[in-house]
């Protein structure tokens, strides 16, 4: 799995193009790096020319959670159903109205996304809730991770209408 992100500016500097990962990298803060430079088509958009976007959430299912790691994942302490979560996750697959799973004050004029593959993974207290689509809505996998986390609490997470409820 490859890790990173795109970025793309516009410039006009002389600097030979081997030199900008020396240049940004000396006046980013210290959790970005620039890997790799190089020069692209003028109409290119690292957004959206973008063929396809991996989002990972991370849930910290351990007791007390980490000090290194808590402002980069979700700790939560009650034990979760991985394989409720695992069946769950499989719904979210294929192309969707995902209007139910955005932010409000979301910009998009759209709410239809493709996810092309949904994972939901357990490494030891560590669970790695992955979504690979064509894009995401502003929240979008946010919402879904804490959707997965009722489930996984196996909290009901459809209203029912109890006369319509029947035992047999």
């Amino acid at each position: 799995m490859h890790f990173g992100q795109v970025a793309n500016f516009k410039t006009e500097s002389s600097l030979p193009i081997q030199k900008f990962i020396m240049a940004l990298n000396a006046n980013l803060k210290n959790s970005i790096v620039i890997k790799n430079a190089e020069e692209v088509d003028e109409n290119f958009h690292a957004r959206y020319n973008c063929k396809k976007k991996t989002y990972r959430y991370i849930i910290d299912n351990s007791a007390y959670g980490s000090a290194i790691y808590r402002s980069l994942e979700y700790h939560i302490p009650q034990k979760l159903d991985i394989e409720k979560m695992k069946t769950a996750i499989k719904y979210f697959e294929g192309t969707h109205d995902f209007k139910g799973f955005k932010a409000s004050g979301t910009s998009s004029k759209s709410s239809v996304r493709t996810i092309y593959k949904a994972s939901v993974e357990k490494n030891k207290d560590k669970i790695i809730i992955e979504l690979t689509g064509n894009g995401f809505l502003y929240n979008m996998v946010r919402i879904i991770s804490g959707t997965l986390v009722d489930v996984g609490l196996r909290k009901n997470t459809r209203r029912r209408n109890p006369k319509y409820n029947r035992v047999r």
